[in-house]
């Protein structure tokens, strides 16, 4: 589960509905074990304690942040008695709305067991109610997630929901989407089969490939380089990242921890004159998948940056190309053949101030992969 909250007080819970007494209050180091273990019964089914590498990456991910601090920070429901029955992961990011800079959290997973966690995961829901939030915000969340997100006073956002998918080599791109549940689709044998008959294709329909636009060309820059590109690109939003130079370079640097996802890579697109018009991030593994992160450009170049990427993308030889989806790239896009939009999880927006909830509405935000938990190795490894 993916959420987005302001800062939560710590608080005394008492009455008769509590099973006892019990704590809301910041994530502490000691706690790792506990909501690591926690994480591996939830969402891996395994009944374990969290092995070291998992545990120094929650402590890397939830603790290292340039802008941590307790209460911008992971919850946990402490029950009263030493045990945590509840607990969501965390992570502060700094947004500018309307020109002003605003810390909000990115939840990146929802955690809770047995009674006392039931109770728990009800009080972390009400301390984020909208009234109560500068910004919350989650792409991935369920259909009942969404609802109580909307009835605390959240909105979602059905673009931001949404996930595109371009093939290039569209029988390996299938065996890639699916390969998770069926493997042996994706094993040497089966891949070089399918790439086989993907050639074929591509030579008989033409219409596979993705064409560039007249007179733009692709540059290779790296990541940390990317921010000087953007910064310019993104002033046109209401609400967008603020990418402080320690705050980047740090995300930048967590997010190549995931080499499931292969090499964090970035270019920039130059127009006819070589004036760079756009840039974007994305992971790379060779021959198979692009993961797209983020995408800026000029106004106006939105379909040049994009039809450039994917001609650049198609080249490097890439089977399948993904990533989240943004409103004003709708147009650009959506004019590619051979691309799809998939429902993700519903992003939801929790807030107590009119303006920012006015922007996210007007589509006047800028979010990206960056400030998501796509990057994240808690949803491909462990």
């Amino acid at each position: 589960m993916k959420v987005e909250v302001g800062t939560i007080q710590a608080a005394r819970l008492h009455g008769p509905e509590a099973p006892g007494t019990g704590t809301l209050r910041a994530m502490e180091l000691r706690d790792i074990p506990a909501v690591g273990s926690m994480f591996t019964r939830i969402f891996r089914k395994r009944e374990y304690k969290a092995g070291d590498d998992l545990q120094k990456y929650i402590e890397t991910i939830f603790f290292g942040s340039p802008l941590y601090s307790p209460e911008r920070g992971s919850v946990v429901y402490d029950d009263g008695t030493g045990g945590i029955g509840s607990v969501i992961l965390a992570l502060p990011m700094e947004f500018s709305v309307q020109g002003r800079p605003t810390v909000a959290k990115l939840l990146c997973a929802f955690m809770s067991e047995g009674k006392a966690g039931a109770h728990g995961a009800a009080c972390i829901a009400r301390a984020m109610r909208a009234a109560k939030q500068d910004m919350c915000f989650s792409d991935n969340l369920s259909p009942v997630s969404a609802d109580h997100g909307v009835a605390g006073g959240g909105i979602v956002l059905p673009i931001q929901s949404l996930d595109w998918r371009r093939s290039f080599h569209p029988l390996k791109a299938w065996a890639l989407m699916i390969g998770r549940q069926a493997p042996l689709l994706r094993s040497r044998v089966v891949m070089g089969l399918l790439a086989v008959v993907d050639r074929i294709l591509r030579q008989r329909r033409p219409g596979m490939k993705s064409g560039a636009p007249g007179g733009c060309a692709t540059r290779a820059i790296d990541p940390a380089a990317f921010v000087d590109c953007a910064e310019p690109m993104l002033q046109r939003f209401a609400v967008r990242p603020v990418w402080s130079r320690n705050e980047f370079n740090w995300l930048v640097a967590v997010a190549g921890l995931n080499r499931t996802l292969g090499e964090l890579l970035c270019r920039e697109v130059l127009d006819e004159g070589g004036r760079v018009i756009g840039a974007y991030l994305y992971f790379g593994k060779a021959g198979e998948m692009a993961t797209v992160l983020n995408i800026v450009c000029e106004a106006g170049r939105e379909l040049d940056v994009t039809t450039q990427m994917f001609h650049s993308l198609d080249a490097e030889g890439y089977a399948l190309a993904v990533g989240s989806a943004q409103p004003f790239l709708m147009n650009a896009i959506s004019r590619q053949r051979w691309l799809s939009f998939h429902h993700r999880g519903y992003f939801c927006m929790v807030t107590r101030h009119a303006d920012l909830k006015d922007a996210a509405q007007r589509n006047d935000i800028y979010v990206g992969g960056l400030a998501s938990e796509s990057w994240s190795r808690l949803l491909t490894d462990f």
